[in-house]
């Protein structure tokens, strides 16, 4: 038999958790068709020998739903071993949308995932109404990545209830039966399930909450009962973060989702300090799963947080009125005005104004770190901006005014908003660790002028596999959280595995070079929009269906990417 390719003599990682092993992948016709030794020819040979290979990356929790219309690559995510995105997320996203609500759609995406309402303007098409009708759209278009979606819950309340939705009124009975038919609607067309969120940070860029802020449990009870009238699907769900205990919020979901069988994915974080929120929430998990439920948290394996700096959307002087006056400024000519002692002296007195939430974290000096050339996730708490100003004698505002002009003004700062409890990432560790707990949260395609966290599954295998100096995971665990975990929660049981039948999603990947660059800035996005783009050293190659789509680091022509619709079986 003739392979179409066959990569040879490489270390298998093959999603299963098990020990590596040295031997040949032969692929046919999109599918893994062979996996040991090879002896056949092939149209294309990969010499693997003293490199990785493993099955491609999934990232459930992404925000590509504007980025897969516009445009045919979905990177970051496909720069960092990234085959399967999940889109549609925290319910945010496109569809279904009458044109008369195109506005509001945008106005929440903006707020929520920090798009630029121009770069919606020009890169929307707009030719759907409907969600099977948003899908087809998707189907329509070649790409380097395959994606999947979620019915969104903001645009489903908008299309079914007007302005009562978008003001957050409680849902009718008639409001509910018409949600239940749309999402089954939607899965029945090919929705890998419903999302939603209730967090107070998820604002539209007026600063209202979002639509589904207030949503009643009889209105998701509907709605599930609306994915059971198609077959089922996944619940994606973005919870509040509680001041009263997680029982008043995961408890009804994880019971309406258990008595109607569906499966639930929830976002998880956990703070830097102060006790620890967390455990209350798997102790929900456990609960749920013993009874009979199927709910996996969801967590990131490093800070959550923002990266700010003068030619991004935050930093800590954007709500200050003096700063806001020279924000227009060319960056040269702004880092010249910030340098005038008068001008420096001038914003540094300055209280910040009202701006939202996730802005005002820019000052939270402890946990604010400058990224170096060679970035660091999981920095020494004596490089924090708190640190360094205590160290230099000088106030924290004066510490950040002073970095944030650094590389004349090209400098950027993370800011660890969580997952960093008292300056290490041990909590993450051992969450990452249960069988309850699945990775994601890389938000590719969202949150383009703040966050560039499409990049972690680089971060896992280089930092948490070899870099870092105990508590490490081996390849094969790092591997098998990438690739089978997150098929299996998302019910994408085709790939994630390097076995015959599968899906001949691949990566070849030299591991000792494997390395993140530092986010950089690029304006690629339709009507010139900025963004962030992260790119790694170590890819090899990057395949999708068969096809190279990466290859040392540089993206190919091929585009064997698609949309997938719905669950899909495990081959025989």
């Amino acid at each position: 038999m003739t392979y179409d390719l066959i990569i040879r003599g490489g270390t298998i990682v093959d999603g299963s958790g098990g020990a590596p092993f040295v031997g040949d992948v032969a692929v046919k016709d999109g599918r893994i068709a062979a996996v040991g030794t090879v002896a056949a020819d092939a149209a294309r040979v990969i010499d693997a020998a003293g490199l990785l290979v493993t099955p491609g990356f999934v990232d459930l929790h992404t925000h590509y739903d504007g980025q897969a219309i516009w445009s045919d690559r979905l990177n970051p995510s496909s720069g960092h071993g990234v085959t399967t995105v999940v889109m549609g997320n925290c319910g945010v996203g496109f569809a279904p949308c009458r044109a008369e609500d195109h506005d509001v759609l945008v106005d929440v995406m903006a707020g929520v995932e920090d798009i630029p309402g121009a770069v919606m303007a020009e890169g929307l098409p707009w030719s759907w109404e409907t969600f099977p009708q948003y899908l087809d759209a998707l189907d329509s278009r070649p790409r380097d990545i395959d994606v999947a979606a979620f019915l969104p819950h903001s645009p489903l309340r908008v299309y079914v209830m007007g302005e009562r939705g978008v003001a957050r009124e409680p849902a009718t009975e008639a409001d509910r039966e018409k949600m239940r038919a749309l999402t089954r609607e939607a899965i029945e067309a090919g929705a890998l399930g419903f999302a939603s969120s209730r967090l107070s940070y998820h604002r539209t860029e007026g600063g209202e909450l979002i639509p589904t802020h207030d949503a009643g449990d009889d209105e998701i009870a509907a709605i599930a009962q609306g994915m059971v009238d198609a077959g089922g699907g996944l619940f994606q769900f973005v919870p509040e973060i509680p001041s009263q205990g997680y029982e008043p919020v995961l408890g009804p979901l994880f019971r309406i989702a258990r008595e109607a069988g569906l499966p639930v994915t929830f976002t998880l974080g956990t703070g830097n300090s102060g006790a620890p929120l967390w455990p209350a929430a798997m102790k929900l998990v456990e609960e749920s799963n013993r009874a009979g439920g199927t709910v996996t948290a969801q967590v990131f394996p490093r800070p959550i947080g923002l990266i700010i700096g003068l030619e991004l959307s935050a930093n800590p002087f954007v709500l200050c009125q003096s700063y806001k006056a020279i924000a227009d400024l060319p960056l040269a000519e702004r880092v010249a005005e910030m340098r005038k002692p008068e001008t420096r002296a001038r914003i540094l007195a300055e209280a910040p104004d009202e701006g939202h939430p996730l802005v005002k974290m820019t000052r939270n000096w402890d946990w604010i770190f400058p990224l170096a050339p060679v970035p660091n996730y999981e920095p020494d708490v004596s490089t924090s901006i708190a640190a360094r100003a205590a160290a230099r004698g000088v106030s924290p505002e004066e510490e950040a005014y002073d970095r944030i002009l650094d590389d004349e003004g090209h400098a950027m700062l993370m800011v660890a908003l969580g997952n960093f409890q008292d300056g290490s990432l041990d909590t993450i560790g051992t969450l990452m660790r249960r069988d309850d707990v699945v990775l994601g949260l890389g938000d590719g395609g969202a949150h383009y002028g703040m966050i560039c966290d499409a990049s972690f599954p680089t971060f896992l295998l280089a930092h948490w596999t070899r870099d870092r100096e105990s508590g490490r995971l081996s390849v094969a665990e790092a591997v098998k959280a990438l690739t089978a975990d997150p098929a299996r929660v998302a019910g994408l049981n085709d790939r994630g595995r390097i076995a015959p039948g599968y899906k001949a999603d691949l990566n070849v990947i030299d591991y000792e070079a494997l390395r993140l660059n530092r986010p950089v800035i690029t304006h690629d996005l339709p009507a010139g929009g900025r963004r962030l783009d992260q790119t790694a050293d170590g890819y090899v190659a990057t395949i999708v269906a068969g096809e190279l789509i990466n290859e040392n680091g540089n993206p190919t022509d091929a585009r064997p990417g698609r949309l997938i619709r719905g669950r899909q079986a495990e081959p025989a």
